[in-house]
C-alpha cells in the first residue's frame, strides 16, 4: 500500500483518535515520517542543516491535528520531499556511493534507505491502526 492509499482513506474524525495500547495517532505517525524525512533530505543536501532535537522534536506537540489544513499541508510536504528524495538520488551528477562531505560516513544511498525503511515502517504502523478502528485504512 502507498502512502497516499493509506492516508486518503484516514476519515477526519480518526486523525487525532488513539486506541486504547496504541503508541500513536494517525496524525501523529504521519506528521512524525513528514518531520522524519524531511530532516533526512536536508541533511543529505545540505551541510548547514541542523536536526531537530531527539526524539521530541520528531514528533508533533499534539495528538490531534490542529485543523483539516494542517493534515493537508504535512501530507503535501511529505509528498514534495519525497519527490526531492528521489529527484536527489536520481540525477545523473548524484554519486550515491560517495560520501556525504558533512557527514560521518552517510551516503546518498544510506539516506536514500533509510527514507525507505522507515517510511515502510511507520506506514504499516498506519495500516494497523486502521484495522484496529475499524476504519479500514
Amino acid at each position: 500500500m502507498s502512502f497516499d492509499d493509506a492516508v486518503k482513506r484516514v476519515p477526519p474524525q480518526l486523525r487525532g483518535v488513539k486506541p486504547a495500547g496504541a503508541p500513536h495517532t494517525a496524525w501523529q505517525l504521519v506528521e512524525h515520517m513528514r518531520i522524519a524525512q524531511w530532516d533526512i533530505l536536508e541533511f543529505s543536501r545540505n551541510a548547514k542543516h541542523v536536526s531537530p532535537e531527539w526524539p521530541e522534536g520528531y514528533w508533533p506537540e499534539s495528538e490531534v491535528p490542529t485543523s483539516a489544513r494542517a493534515w493537508n499541508e504535512s501530507l503535501r510536504a511529505f509528498r514534495r520531499d519525497l519527490k526531492a528524495m528521489i529527484a536527489l538520488v536520481s540525477k545523473a551528477s548524484s554519486d550515491v556511493y560517495a560520501r556525504i562531505p558533512h557527514g560521518d560516513g552517510q551516503t546518498i544511498l544510506r539516506e536514500a534507505l533509510l527514507v525507505a525503511d522507515h517510511n515502510a515502517y511507520h506506514l504499516g504502523q498506519l495500516v494497523l491502526l486502521g484495522k484496529v478502528l475499524d476504519a479500514r485504512f
